[in-house]
């Protein structure tokens, strides 16, 4: 008897978990890439182009472009688009800009997906405990994946780290509502849809090589967003800013293992 749909989250061998963590390389590269090259003056369209060389001289593919007919090679979110912006020369980046950066690489049929979000220049002092929090509640998230809890186990600590942050920041945050994380390996997004908060034990079981990309998104603000006319940026409902961090991590007998690290 086989396994039924939905009993396990997908899982890999530990030499598919190599695989995917080569794909995940590029991705780290790339990221720091684009960070190096961010400044003011510079046009998120340059930041793509970055992106798009270190992806294809490492000898991938970006899985962003031409997804779904997205334009570019990583999606460039800046102060309220929260995730999906479109890489522009238009976007010129500012002084005390919040950039999210959202990268993903194919390499022999793996995927490894990622997103950091940093200043241009100093940030406030809201926007460094927006991002703080953030990063943390994908750490509390990353934590969670272990042999033998559940999909929503993940979700219910990002929500728990997200709340941490909060009485340690001294401030509020919002949960992004409607987005999350997803299942990921030989195709970019696959079964299951992560979510950010939640009630903890339900949905399938972690095992050892289950795959996820976990991806918490956090505004100053509300938890609402709309979508532009371009049917690709999402935006804060309230013009607040938001931050944007993940990672893909899978699950091994020795803990957590992040297959998207940055050099």
């Amino acid at each position: 008897m086989g396994l039924r749909k939905a009993k396990v989250v997908p899982f890999r061998t530990a030499g598919e978990l190599d695989a995917m963590a080569a794909a995940g390389a590029v991705v780290g590269a790339a990221l720091v890439a684009v960070r190096a090259a961010a400044g003011p003056g510079v046009s998120t369209l340059d930041l793509d182009k970055v992106a798009e060389a270190v992806i294809r001289d490492a000898g991938a593919v970006p899985s962003f472009l031409g997804y779904h007919g997205f334009p570019g090679s990583i999606c460039s979110s800046v102060n309220d688009v929260v995730v999906h912006g479109i890489p522009s020369d238009e976007t010129v980046l500012a002084e005390g800009d919040l950039v999210s950066i959202d990268c993903g690489a194919i390499l022999e049929g793996w995927h490894g997906d990622s997103a950091w979000t940093f200043g241009i220049g100093d940030l406030g002092e809201d926007d460094e405990k927006l991002n703080e929090a953030t990063r943390t509640a994908m750490e509390a998230g990353i934590a969670a994946m272990v042999p033998g809890n559940r999909l929503t186990d993940v979700s219910h600590a990002i929500e728990l780290g997200t709340r941490a942050a909060e009485e340690r920041l001294g401030r509020p945050f919002g949960i992004v509502a409607g987005y999350g994380g997803h299942g990921i390996g030989r195709q970019m997004h696959m079964e299951p849809f992560l979510a950010n908060e939640g009630k903890p034990n339900r949905g399938p079981q972690l095992v050892v090589g289950s795959t996820l990309a976990i991806e918490p998104m956090l505004t100053l603000g509300t938890v609402e967003t709309s979508v532009r006319e371009d049917e690709w940026t999402i935006v804060t409902d309230d013009g607040s800013r938001a931050s944007h961090w993940e990672h893909t991590v899978a699950v091994t007998e020795d803990g957590p293992r992040i297959l998207t690290l940055r050099p």
